[in-house]
């Protein structure tokens, strides 16, 4: 099977996991107690079952559950997501504008994860039980236990609250791109990327050492090449399957921890926006969020195989 076809064969995948995403959102926001209408309500006592039924069936939430799901799926499949139902605004615009946080943030983090995990993966490797080994692991295993919120609160406490060198919260009015901006996302990225960098860490000290032990290393050494040049140019590309496969698997850990991070840097990204939409009970919001959060993961999965056969070109796709 080419590379072509099986790219293809992926995409229509997406299709029935995407359905089932879609059906189970559905059924577990329309099981969570209250609705929009009672909390749009809530702070009006004067209303009356007449009103409230007036406004479902204004938000379409008077038909029955079946149908409610089939007119939903028929505007996605036309690209409306319906709307906001306190704000009257698309779902779409919504999502739109704080798109570009969000994605600069997880960007941010994998950044950081990948600069700080492969390079110090290969310095392990290489010295393997030595002190420097032991101290990279020592790291690595603090970076997955301790908790991304309480994380993020102490590098506020150091680096905003005790050293200064960090604003609070972001820049108000500054441009996305602008250096104020990029200089206040070091903090939440280094708290979203710790976790994956010291996952990706300990799976390239295990695959790279793994690796410096087969025949063909020692050949290359038997043929003179220089150690750096072994190490670099050949183990470690390698070694790269391994943590190609481990990265595709953290974007689901990066996009829900964004989330988190969101909230405790007061972000103003999708993660946020979802947290505000769970308290209001948007559902059109919260299950386009949703299905957006899952076309990325199945998307970062594709990028991942097909990284597969550019590492090791003896990886056929059959």
């Amino acid at each position: 099977m080419s590379l072509r076809r099986f790219i293809v064969k992926r995409l229509l995948a997406i299709i029935p996991i995407l359905f089932g995403v879609s059906i189970i959102t559905f059924g577990l926001v329309h099981l969570t107690p209250g609705d929009p209408v009672q909390q749009i309500l809530a702070l009006n006592p004067r209303a009356g079952p007449t009103e409230k039924q007036q406004l479902r069936e204004q938000f379409g939430l008077a038909a029955p559950i079946w149908e409610q799901y089939l007119n939903w799926m028929k505007g996605v499949f036309t690209g409306d997501f319906g709307e906001v139902y306190r704000s009257r605004r698309a779902v779409s615009e919504v999502i739109y504008s704080r798109l570009p946080e969000t994605l600069l943030l997880g960007l941010f983090g994998w950044v950081f994860g990948l600069v700080i995990a492969i390079p110090t993966g290969i310095y392990a490797a290489v010295h393997k039980d030595q002190l420097g080994d032991t101290v990279s692991r020592f790291v690595a295993l603090s970076g997955i236990s301790i908790p991304n919120f309480w994380l993020g609160l102490m590098l506020i406490l150091i680096g905003s609250l005790t050293l200064g060198w960090w604003p609070v919260t972001a820049p108000k009015r500054a441009p996305l791109l602008s250096f104020d901006m990029l200089w206040y996302l070091i903090l939440p990225g280094l708290t979203i990327g710790t976790a994956a960098a010291s996952s990706i860490m300990r799976v390239m000290r295990t695959s790279m050492a793994e690796e410096m032990n087969k025949e063909y290393v020692t050949a290359a050494r038997a043929k003179g090449l220089p150690e750096r040049t072994v190490v670099l140019k050949h183990v470690l590309r390698n070694s790269l399957i391994s943590v190609v496969t481990l990265a595709a698997t953290l974007t689901a850990s990066i996009v829900a921890g964004s989330v988190i991070i969101e909230q405790v840097f007061a972000w103003p990204g999708l993660g946020q926006t979802f947290i505000q939409a769970i308290r209001n009970a948007e559902y059109n919001l919260i299950m386009a969020i949703t299905l957006f959060t899952g076309v990325f993961i199945i998307l970062a999965n594709l990028v991942a195989d097909i990284l597969y056969a550019a590492l090791d070109p003896r990886i056929r796709y059959d």
